[in-house]
């Protein structure tokens, strides 16, 4: 959240403060990274590692890992989200988001190729897993109009992700993509986020008749629950809250059907908890420990239909929802909710219809 790992162009400020890191070794001296940790949890109470601020390990004064004219580099990470800008500034030869003062000849890999497209970067070392037939490929061409929208933070994981590491769109005319520009300042500081602006645009592509599917994402609940801090995390799910009540009234208006759920939980537990007893683990304050990791919680699917006219089950004895299915079952569900058949190999739908 601070150094290096940027996503989507968000804040490119920090890829730069990690290119001044490993790069040039500008950055706050320490002995070893123990020193480091200790120094700066120490310094900034409460600071958890993702936030904690840049240095280098030095000797007689001397930044001792910097990368070098003839290193090899390899950029560890699976996901293409967090690997595309650090690798850009290692590749590309007209690179102009800051100033590189030096490129260092490396050879450099990454663990995937993290862009087929563009294949980015040149080398890497697993070729990555071959997805196709995905929701929005079978969207369009099927002729459904689509938008896709979310604010930068979850920009990708709309349209990058949603399309199977595609960065690109399968139909021009068919989809829309839209970004709203995330705040650049710490979650925790406007855990509202982007909710109301992202709930503007749909409910007026809504009320436009001109989308049969739109999928959006709202990122408040994952990033704002990474932070830990839960005063925010309520804040930021009463926001969302209010957006949704809104995006419910438009569906009734148009007698659309919205679908909510998500793909792991975390603003839904906030605390440390002990493994064998389950109680709220604590400080040595006596305060709880703060958890910033996702949940492994059960993730409920809503599907609200207003319109419910007995396309699927609905007896009050029995539910009309096949249980205990992942997120892969949305696709088949939203095709059905269409009036579309799912591909066969597509995992079931979440109705039963």
């Amino acid at each position: 959240m601070w150094i290096t790992m940027d996503r989507y162009g968000a804040d490119w400020s920090m890829v730069e403060r990690g290119w001044k890191t490993h790069v040039m070794g500008n950055a706050r001296n320490f002995s070893s990274a123990r020193e480091a940790v200790e120094t700066y949890r120490k310094e900034i109470p409460g600071i958890i590692d993702q936030d904690l601020k840049e240095f280098v390990i030095t000797e007689n004064g001397k930044p001792i890992g910097t990368i070098e004219d003839g290193d090899s580099l390899i950029y560890f990470n699976f996901r293409g989200d967090r690997a595309l800008e650090i690798t850009a500034a290692f590749e590309e030869d007209n690179f102009k988001k800051f100033d590189r003062v030096r490129r260092p000849k490396v050879c450099y890999a990454g663990m995937m190729e993290y862009d087929g497209d563009l294949h980015v970067p040149k080398r890497y070392l697993v070729n990555p897993p071959s997805i196709d037939r995905t929701m929005g490929e079978y969207l369009a061409a099927t002729g459904v109009r689509t938008l896709a929208i979310s604010e930068t933070q979850k920009y990708g994981h709309v349209t990058y992700f949603f399309n199977g590491n595609r960065t690109g769109k399968f139909d021009e005319k068919l989809e829309d993509y839209v970004e709203i520009k995330s705040d650049v300042v710490p979650f925790e500081q406007r855990p509202w986020m982007k909710c109301a602006e992202i709930t503007d645009q749909v409910i007026e592509a809504i009320h436009s008749s001109k989308y049969d599917f739109i999928r959006l994402n709202y990122p408040n609940g994952d990033m704002v629950g990474h932070t830990g801090v839960y005063q925010a995390v309520v804040c930021s799910m009463e926001g969302m809250d209010i957006q949704l009540g809104r995006l419910l009234k438009a569906v009734d208006e148009t007698g659309a059907v919205m679908v909510i759920t998500a793909d792991h939980g975390n603003s839904d537990d906030m605390f440390e908890h002990d493994k064998k007893t389950g109680a709220v683990s604590l400080k040595s304050d006596g305060t709880p420990k703060a958890k910033t990791s996702h949940s492994l919680n059960p993730v409920p699917c809503i599907i609200y239909d207003p319109e419910y006219k007995g396309e699927y089950p609905n007896d009050p004895k029995e539910s009309c929802l096949n249980e205990k299915l992942g997120i892969s079952s949305i696709a088949a569900t939203c095709i059905q909710l269409l009036g579309f058949v799912p591909p066969q190999d597509y995992d079931k739908s979440i109705l039963k219809m």
